[in-house]
Protein backbone atom coordinates (compact mmCIF):
# COMPACT_ATOMS: atom_id res chain seq x y z
CA UNK A 1 0.00 0.00 0.00
CA UNK A 2 1.72 3.30 -0.97
CA UNK A 3 1.77 5.30 2.16
CA UNK A 4 1.47 9.31 0.68
CA UNK A 5 -1.80 8.77 -0.56
CA UNK A 6 -2.78 12.11 -0.38
CA UNK A 7 -0.31 14.84 -0.43
CA UNK A 8 -0.50 16.37 3.03
CA UNK A 9 0.34 13.20 4.49
CA UNK A 10 4.23 13.08 4.77
CA UNK A 11 6.11 10.05 5.05
CA UNK A 12 9.63 11.38 7.16
CA UNK A 13 11.05 8.37 7.14
CA UNK A 14 12.62 8.74 3.70
CA UNK A 15 14.81 11.98 1.84
CA UNK A 16 16.65 14.61 4.03
CA UNK A 17 16.15 14.85 7.05
CA UNK A 18 16.22 18.35 7.62
CA UNK A 19 13.90 19.26 4.67
CA UNK A 20 11.50 16.98 6.19
CA UNK A 21 11.73 18.50 9.63
CA UNK A 22 11.26 22.42 8.30
CA UNK A 23 8.91 20.82 5.69
CA UNK A 24 7.08 20.04 8.46
CA UNK A 25 8.02 22.33 10.84
CA UNK A 26 6.92 25.51 9.13
CA UNK A 27 3.02 24.84 8.80
CA UNK A 28 3.35 23.73 12.70
CA UNK A 29 5.31 27.20 13.54
CA UNK A 30 2.87 28.97 11.21
CA UNK A 31 -0.26 26.89 13.41
CA UNK A 32 1.31 27.96 16.42
CA UNK A 33 2.07 31.38 15.66
CA UNK A 34 -1.67 31.84 15.12
CA UNK A 35 -2.61 29.93 18.15
CA UNK A 36 -0.54 32.44 20.12
CA UNK A 37 -2.63 35.24 18.15
CA UNK A 38 -5.62 34.07 19.86
CA UNK A 39 -3.60 35.42 23.37
CA UNK A 40 -1.87 38.28 21.10
CA UNK A 41 -5.24 40.03 20.52
CA UNK A 42 -7.03 39.16 24.09
CA UNK A 43 -3.91 40.60 25.35
CA UNK A 44 -4.51 43.84 22.99
CA UNK A 45 -7.60 44.19 23.54
CA UNK A 46 -7.72 44.30 27.24
CA UNK A 47 -4.60 46.05 27.66
CA UNK A 48 -5.68 48.63 25.55
CA UNK A 49 -9.20 49.35 25.96
CA UNK A 50 -10.43 47.68 29.32
CA UNK A 51 -7.36 48.45 31.48
CA UNK A 52 -3.83 47.50 33.28
CA UNK A 53 -5.70 45.93 36.15
CA UNK A 54 -7.96 43.84 33.66
CA UNK A 55 -4.57 42.32 31.45
CA UNK A 56 -3.22 41.56 35.30
CA UNK A 57 -6.66 39.73 36.10
CA UNK A 58 -6.28 37.76 32.87
CA UNK A 59 -2.80 37.24 32.94
CA UNK A 60 -2.68 36.03 36.26
CA UNK A 61 -5.25 32.98 35.67
CA UNK A 62 -2.66 31.53 32.68
CA UNK A 63 0.02 29.41 35.12
CA UNK A 64 -3.20 27.82 36.56
CA UNK A 65 -4.96 27.00 33.31
CA UNK A 66 -2.17 25.99 31.61
CA UNK A 67 -1.86 23.44 34.83
CA UNK A 68 -5.05 21.50 34.04
CA UNK A 69 -5.15 21.90 30.16
CA UNK A 70 -1.77 20.80 29.66
CA UNK A 71 -2.86 17.29 31.45
CA UNK A 72 -4.91 16.65 28.79
CA UNK A 73 -2.72 17.94 25.95
CA UNK A 74 0.19 15.55 27.45
CA UNK A 75 -2.56 12.25 27.07
CA UNK A 76 -3.01 13.67 23.49
CA UNK A 77 0.79 13.99 22.73
CA UNK A 78 1.27 10.87 24.33
CA UNK A 79 -0.80 9.38 22.26
CA UNK A 80 0.43 11.27 19.06
CA UNK A 81 4.31 9.43 19.78
CA UNK A 82 2.14 5.82 19.70
CA UNK A 83 0.65 6.88 16.06
CA UNK A 84 3.38 8.58 14.57
CA UNK A 85 5.53 5.07 15.30
CA UNK A 86 2.75 3.07 13.91
CA UNK A 87 2.37 5.26 11.06
CA UNK A 88 6.46 4.89 10.59
CA UNK A 89 6.02 0.82 11.47
CA UNK A 90 3.30 0.66 8.13
CA UNK A 91 1.14 -0.93 11.06
CA UNK A 92 -2.38 1.28 10.50
CA UNK A 93 -4.78 -1.36 12.52
CA UNK A 94 -2.42 -0.66 15.64
CA UNK A 95 -2.76 3.08 14.86
CA UNK A 96 -6.27 3.19 14.60
CA UNK A 97 -6.81 1.79 17.85
CA UNK A 98 -4.91 3.89 19.05
CA UNK A 99 -6.55 7.04 17.90
CA UNK A 100 -10.03 5.21 19.73
CA UNK A 101 -7.91 5.26 22.64
CA UNK A 102 -6.84 8.42 22.50
CA UNK A 103 -10.51 10.27 22.64
CA UNK A 104 -11.78 7.87 25.05
CA UNK A 105 -9.11 8.86 27.74
CA UNK A 106 -8.84 12.75 26.60
CA UNK A 107 -12.43 13.66 26.43
CA UNK A 108 -13.04 11.80 30.63
CA UNK A 109 -10.31 13.67 31.31
CA UNK A 110 -11.24 16.53 29.65
CA UNK A 111 -14.64 16.56 31.48
CA UNK A 112 -12.73 16.42 34.50
CA UNK A 113 -10.78 19.38 34.11
CA UNK A 114 -13.96 21.36 33.06
CA UNK A 115 -15.66 20.39 36.85
CA UNK A 116 -12.04 21.03 38.43
CA UNK A 117 -11.30 24.50 36.74
CA UNK A 118 -14.60 25.48 37.51
CA UNK A 119 -15.44 24.64 41.15
CA UNK A 120 -11.58 25.52 41.64
CA UNK A 121 -10.92 28.88 40.10
CA UNK A 122 -11.98 31.13 43.36
CA UNK A 123 -9.19 29.24 45.98
CA UNK A 124 -6.80 28.83 43.19
CA UNK A 125 -6.60 32.86 42.14
CA UNK A 126 -6.68 33.09 46.29
CA UNK A 127 -3.74 30.29 46.85
CA UNK A 128 -1.86 32.46 44.10
CA UNK A 129 -2.08 35.90 46.24
CA UNK A 130 -4.40 37.71 43.54
CA UNK A 131 -5.22 41.23 44.89
CA UNK A 132 -8.66 41.67 45.83
CA UNK A 133 -9.50 44.68 43.09
CA UNK A 134 -9.21 41.96 40.45
CA UNK A 135 -10.45 38.78 42.01
CA UNK A 136 -13.26 39.03 40.58
CA UNK A 137 -12.53 39.65 37.19
CA UNK A 138 -9.59 36.67 37.35
CA UNK A 139 -12.47 34.27 38.78
CA UNK A 140 -14.88 35.08 36.06
CA UNK A 141 -12.26 34.46 33.11
CA UNK A 142 -11.19 31.10 34.56
CA UNK A 143 -14.42 30.00 35.13
CA UNK A 144 -15.55 30.52 31.45
CA UNK A 145 -12.37 29.10 29.77
CA UNK A 146 -12.77 26.30 31.85
CA UNK A 147 -16.71 25.58 31.18
CA UNK A 148 -15.54 25.26 27.42
CA UNK A 149 -12.08 23.77 27.85
CA UNK A 150 -13.17 20.46 26.17
CA UNK A 151 -12.99 22.19 22.66
CA UNK A 152 -9.62 23.37 23.40
CA UNK A 153 -8.50 20.19 24.05
CA UNK A 154 -10.90 18.22 21.06
CA UNK A 155 -8.53 20.62 18.85
CA UNK A 156 -5.47 19.52 20.40
CA UNK A 157 -6.19 15.69 20.14
CA UNK A 158 -7.18 16.24 16.45
CA UNK A 159 -4.39 17.80 15.69
CA UNK A 160 -2.21 15.46 16.77
CA UNK A 161 -3.62 12.84 15.06
CA UNK A 162 -3.19 14.74 11.45
CA UNK A 163 0.50 15.75 12.67
CA UNK A 164 1.68 12.05 13.72
CA UNK A 165 0.56 10.99 10.34
CA UNK A 166 2.76 14.01 8.76
CA UNK A 167 -0.26 16.56 8.24
CA UNK A 168 0.63 19.47 9.66
CA UNK A 169 -0.98 21.83 6.79
CA UNK A 170 -4.45 21.23 7.69
CA UNK A 171 -4.79 22.21 11.54
CA UNK A 172 -2.88 25.32 10.23
CA UNK A 173 -5.70 26.24 7.72
CA UNK A 174 -8.06 26.02 10.50
CA UNK A 175 -6.26 27.95 12.79
CA UNK A 176 -6.42 30.87 10.50
CA UNK A 177 -10.04 30.70 9.96
CA UNK A 178 -10.41 30.57 13.61
CA UNK A 179 -8.26 33.39 14.40
CA UNK A 180 -10.25 35.48 12.57
CA UNK A 181 -13.03 34.64 14.19
CA UNK A 182 -11.30 35.55 17.51
CA UNK A 183 -10.32 38.81 16.59
CA UNK A 184 -13.65 39.90 15.24
CA UNK A 185 -14.99 38.71 18.19
CA UNK A 186 -13.23 40.48 20.44
CA UNK A 187 -13.46 43.61 18.86
CA UNK A 188 -17.23 43.17 19.21
CA UNK A 189 -17.88 42.06 22.70
CA UNK A 190 -15.35 44.45 24.33
CA UNK A 191 -16.07 47.35 21.98
CA UNK A 192 -19.24 47.26 20.86
CA UNK A 193 -20.92 45.16 23.96
CA UNK A 194 -18.45 46.43 26.62
CA UNK A 195 -18.35 42.47 28.14
CA UNK A 196 -14.87 43.17 29.89
CA UNK A 197 -12.80 39.82 30.12
CA UNK A 198 -15.62 38.06 29.97
CA UNK A 199 -16.02 39.18 26.23
CA UNK A 200 -12.84 38.05 25.08
CA UNK A 201 -12.78 34.55 27.19
CA UNK A 202 -15.94 33.84 25.12
CA UNK A 203 -14.26 35.15 22.03
CA UNK A 204 -11.44 32.69 22.46
CA UNK A 205 -13.68 29.49 22.71
CA UNK A 206 -16.17 30.24 20.32
CA UNK A 207 -12.92 30.31 18.09
CA UNK A 208 -11.31 27.03 19.61
CA UNK A 209 -14.62 25.56 18.74
CA UNK A 210 -14.85 26.17 15.20
CA UNK A 211 -11.14 25.21 15.30
CA UNK A 212 -12.12 21.68 16.61
CA UNK A 213 -15.14 21.16 14.73
CA UNK A 214 -12.99 22.08 10.97
CA UNK A 215 -10.24 19.36 12.05
CA UNK A 216 -13.32 16.90 12.79
CA UNK A 217 -14.95 17.28 9.37
CA UNK A 218 -11.88 17.37 7.56
CA UNK A 219 -10.62 13.90 9.32
CA UNK A 220 -14.14 12.26 8.46
CA UNK A 221 -13.82 13.40 4.59
CA UNK A 222 -10.25 12.20 3.99
CA UNK A 223 -10.89 9.28 6.65
CA UNK A 224 -9.62 6.83 3.70
CA UNK A 225 -6.61 8.47 2.68
CA UNK A 226 -5.46 9.22 5.98
CA UNK A 227 -5.75 5.61 6.92
CA UNK A 228 -8.42 6.37 9.52
CA UNK A 229 -11.28 4.90 8.12
CA UNK A 230 -13.50 2.28 10.62
CA UNK A 231 -11.89 3.52 13.83
CA UNK A 232 -12.94 0.79 16.28
CA UNK A 233 -15.89 2.09 18.58
CA UNK A 234 -14.41 0.59 21.48
CA UNK A 235 -10.80 0.41 22.30
CA UNK A 236 -8.92 -2.11 23.88
CA UNK A 237 -7.91 -2.01 27.30
CA UNK A 238 -4.12 -2.24 26.18
CA UNK A 239 -4.37 0.67 24.07
CA UNK A 240 -5.73 2.98 26.87
CA UNK A 241 -3.08 1.30 28.90
CA UNK A 242 -0.66 2.29 26.73
CA UNK A 243 -1.80 5.72 25.41
CA UNK A 244 -1.96 6.00 29.69
CA UNK A 245 1.60 5.00 30.64
CA UNK A 246 3.02 7.24 27.32
CA UNK A 247 0.70 10.23 27.71
CA UNK A 248 1.06 10.53 31.72
CA UNK A 249 4.61 11.14 31.95
CA UNK A 250 4.63 14.19 29.01
CA UNK A 251 1.36 15.44 31.28
CA UNK A 252 3.50 15.03 33.97
CA UNK A 253 5.98 17.09 32.40
CA UNK A 254 4.22 20.07 31.33
CA UNK A 255 2.21 20.24 34.52
CA UNK A 256 5.18 20.49 36.27
CA UNK A 257 6.36 23.10 33.85
CA UNK A 258 2.92 24.73 35.04
CA UNK A 259 3.10 24.42 38.78
CA UNK A 260 7.05 26.32 38.48
CA UNK A 261 5.17 28.85 36.78
CA UNK A 262 2.20 29.43 39.25
CA UNK A 263 4.66 29.08 42.04
CA UNK A 264 6.92 31.66 40.44
CA UNK A 265 3.30 33.52 39.57
CA UNK A 266 2.72 34.13 43.60
CA UNK A 267 6.00 35.43 43.93
CA UNK A 268 5.33 38.31 40.91
CA UNK A 269 1.70 38.33 42.68
CA UNK A 270 3.69 40.15 45.41
CA UNK A 271 5.22 42.89 43.28
CA UNK A 272 2.31 44.73 42.40
CA UNK A 273 0.04 45.17 39.71
CA UNK A 274 2.65 47.15 37.18
CA UNK A 275 4.75 43.88 37.46
CA UNK A 276 1.36 41.63 36.92
CA UNK A 277 0.36 43.27 33.86
CA UNK A 278 4.37 43.42 32.60
CA UNK A 279 4.86 39.80 33.11
CA UNK A 280 1.77 38.86 31.09
CA UNK A 281 2.77 40.89 28.09
CA UNK A 282 6.20 40.06 28.50
CA UNK A 283 5.25 36.41 28.60
CA UNK A 284 3.36 36.65 25.70
CA UNK A 285 5.34 38.09 23.33
CA UNK A 286 8.09 35.12 24.82
CA UNK A 287 5.45 32.69 23.73
CA UNK A 288 4.98 33.98 20.32
CA UNK A 289 8.93 33.89 19.95
CA UNK A 290 9.51 30.46 21.31
CA UNK A 291 7.11 29.32 18.84
CA UNK A 292 9.85 28.93 15.88
CA UNK A 293 12.40 26.84 18.94
CA UNK A 294 8.75 24.21 19.57
CA UNK A 295 7.81 24.16 16.22
CA UNK A 296 11.34 22.78 15.25
CA UNK A 297 11.69 20.41 18.61
CA UNK A 298 7.91 19.09 18.15
CA UNK A 299 8.49 18.31 14.05
CA UNK A 300 11.64 16.50 15.46
CA UNK A 301 8.94 14.58 17.92
CA UNK A 302 6.95 13.65 14.93
CA UNK A 303 10.51 12.50 12.84
CA UNK A 304 11.65 10.46 15.59
CA UNK A 305 8.89 8.91 16.05
CA UNK A 306 7.88 7.50 12.75
CA UNK A 307 11.70 6.60 12.44
CA UNK A 308 11.82 4.89 15.54
CA UNK A 309 8.84 3.00 14.14
CA UNK A 310 10.32 2.23 11.13
CA UNK A 311 13.95 1.11 12.71
CA UNK A 312 15.78 4.02 11.21
CA UNK A 313 18.79 5.24 14.19
CA UNK A 314 21.40 6.41 12.11
CA UNK A 315 18.43 8.76 10.18
CA UNK A 316 17.39 9.70 13.88
CA UNK A 317 20.89 10.50 14.77
CA UNK A 318 21.56 12.60 11.44
CA UNK A 319 18.21 14.46 11.74
CA UNK A 320 19.51 15.98 15.52
CA UNK A 321 22.42 17.01 14.23
CA UNK A 322 20.96 18.67 11.61
CA UNK A 323 18.11 20.42 13.14
CA UNK A 324 20.57 21.99 15.59
CA UNK A 325 23.00 23.59 13.28
CA UNK A 326 19.61 25.37 12.25
CA UNK A 327 17.98 25.69 15.83
CA UNK A 328 21.18 27.80 17.39
CA UNK A 329 21.88 30.74 14.59
CA UNK A 330 17.35 30.89 15.07
CA UNK A 331 17.69 31.49 18.67
CA UNK A 332 20.56 33.76 18.11
CA UNK A 333 18.42 35.93 15.31
CA UNK A 334 15.57 35.89 18.09
CA UNK A 335 17.45 37.14 21.35
CA UNK A 336 18.97 40.23 18.63
CA UNK A 337 15.37 41.04 18.28
CA UNK A 338 14.57 40.93 21.69
CA UNK A 339 17.58 42.71 23.03
CA UNK A 340 17.57 45.69 20.14
CA UNK A 341 13.43 45.86 19.83
CA UNK A 342 12.23 45.30 23.21
CA UNK A 343 10.73 48.23 24.35
CA UNK A 344 8.51 49.42 20.89
CA UNK A 345 7.04 45.36 21.08
CA UNK A 346 5.82 45.76 24.65
CA UNK A 347 4.13 49.07 23.49
CA UNK A 348 1.55 47.00 21.43
CA UNK A 349 0.63 45.95 24.66
CA UNK A 350 1.00 48.39 26.99
CA UNK A 351 0.30 52.48 26.56
CA UNK A 352 3.58 53.65 27.14
CA UNK A 353 2.23 56.91 28.97
CA UNK A 354 -0.14 54.79 31.71
CA UNK A 355 1.74 51.75 31.48
CA UNK A 356 5.60 52.96 32.10
CA UNK A 357 6.72 51.07 34.91
CA UNK A 358 5.13 47.61 33.63
CA UNK A 359 7.07 48.65 29.87
CA UNK A 360 9.93 49.01 32.10
CA UNK A 361 10.29 45.48 33.87
CA UNK A 362 9.03 44.06 30.70
CA UNK A 363 12.30 45.15 28.97
CA UNK A 364 14.19 43.64 31.82
CA UNK A 365 12.23 40.46 31.41
CA UNK A 366 12.72 40.46 27.21
CA UNK A 367 16.39 40.69 28.11
CA UNK A 368 17.09 38.32 30.19
CA UNK A 369 14.82 35.53 28.32
CA UNK A 370 16.25 36.47 25.14
CA UNK A 371 19.88 35.93 26.27
CA UNK A 372 18.60 31.95 27.15
CA UNK A 373 16.92 31.05 24.18
CA UNK A 374 19.93 29.28 22.57
CA UNK A 375 19.98 27.24 26.09
CA UNK A 376 16.09 26.30 25.43
CA UNK A 377 16.37 25.50 21.92
CA UNK A 378 19.08 23.19 22.68
CA UNK A 379 16.65 21.80 25.26
CA UNK A 380 13.78 21.44 23.66
CA UNK A 381 15.68 19.28 20.46
CA UNK A 382 16.89 16.79 22.79
CA UNK A 383 13.89 16.20 24.72
CA UNK A 384 11.49 16.27 21.56
CA UNK A 385 14.01 13.99 19.83
CA UNK A 386 13.56 11.19 23.28
CA UNK A 387 9.59 12.23 23.46
CA UNK A 388 9.31 10.82 19.79
CA UNK A 389 11.29 7.88 20.76
CA UNK A 390 9.29 6.92 23.34
CA UNK A 391 11.79 7.36 25.74
CA UNK A 392 9.27 10.05 27.96
CA UNK A 393 10.25 9.35 31.59
CA UNK A 394 13.62 11.11 30.73
CA UNK A 395 11.75 14.28 29.68
CA UNK A 396 9.80 13.84 32.93
CA UNK A 397 13.18 13.86 34.90
CA UNK A 398 14.31 17.10 33.26
CA UNK A 399 11.23 18.16 33.46
CA UNK A 400 11.32 17.62 37.47
CA UNK A 401 14.89 19.14 37.70
CA UNK A 402 13.95 21.82 35.53
CA UNK A 403 10.77 23.17 38.05
CA UNK A 404 12.74 22.30 41.53
CA UNK A 405 15.60 24.91 40.04
CA UNK A 406 13.07 27.36 38.60
CA UNK A 407 11.17 27.63 42.41
CA UNK A 408 14.06 27.03 44.31
CA UNK A 409 16.40 29.59 42.23
CA UNK A 410 13.41 32.29 41.86
CA UNK A 411 12.80 32.74 45.41
CA UNK A 412 16.91 32.71 46.19
CA UNK A 413 17.36 34.74 43.40
CA UNK A 414 14.34 37.64 44.42
CA UNK A 415 16.69 37.73 47.94
CA UNK A 416 19.03 39.47 46.01
CA UNK A 417 18.14 41.32 42.78
CA UNK A 418 14.15 41.51 43.60
CA UNK A 419 11.90 40.69 40.24
CA UNK A 420 15.06 40.57 38.23
CA UNK A 421 16.16 37.72 40.11
CA UNK A 422 12.68 35.41 39.24
CA UNK A 423 13.28 36.35 35.55
CA UNK A 424 17.01 35.42 36.02
CA UNK A 425 15.64 32.23 37.24
CA UNK A 426 14.15 30.96 33.96
CA UNK A 427 17.29 30.40 31.69
CA UNK A 428 18.75 28.93 34.49
CA UNK A 429 16.23 26.35 35.05
CA UNK A 430 16.47 25.58 31.25
CA UNK A 431 20.65 24.84 31.75
CA UNK A 432 19.14 22.17 34.36
CA UNK A 433 16.31 20.98 32.29
CA UNK A 434 19.32 20.37 29.29
CA UNK A 435 21.68 18.42 30.96
CA UNK A 436 19.48 15.61 31.83
CA UNK A 437 18.20 14.97 27.77
CA UNK A 438 21.92 15.30 26.42
CA UNK A 439 23.35 12.92 28.96
CA UNK A 440 20.71 10.24 28.10
CA UNK A 441 21.09 10.94 24.45
CA UNK A 442 24.57 10.30 24.30
CA UNK A 443 23.93 6.84 26.79
CA UNK A 444 22.48 5.49 23.72
CA UNK A 445 19.64 3.96 25.84
CA UNK A 446 16.99 5.91 24.21
CA UNK A 447 17.70 3.48 20.85
CA UNK A 448 15.77 0.85 22.99
CA UNK A 449 12.07 2.47 23.96
CA UNK A 450 9.89 2.23 20.93
CA UNK A 451 6.39 1.70 22.25
CA UNK A 452 5.60 -0.53 19.25
CA UNK A 453 7.72 -3.36 19.76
Amino acid sequence: MAVNKVKKVRDMTTGTPIKAIILFALPMLAGNIFQQFYNFVDTTVVGKFVGADALAAVGTTGSMNALLICIAMGLSNGAGIIISQCFGARRYDEMKKAISAMFYVVITVGLVITAAGIFLARPAMRLLGVPADILEMSVLYMRIVFGFCLTNILYNALSAILRSVGDSKTPLYMLIISSIINVVLDLVFVLKFHMGVAGVAYATIIAQAVSAALCGVYIIRHKHELYLDNLPKKPPRYMIVKIIKIGLPAAMQSAMISIGGISVQGLINSFGTSAMAAYTASSKIDSLAIQVLCSLAAALSVYSGQNMGAGNIARIRSGLRQTLAVMVPVCGALALVMLVFKRQILGIFLDSSAAAEAIDIGCIYLSIIGIGYIIAGIMQSYQNLLRGCGDVNVCVAAGIAELCVRVGASYLFVQFWGLTGVFIAIPVSWMCGCLIPVVRYYSGKWRYKGVMK
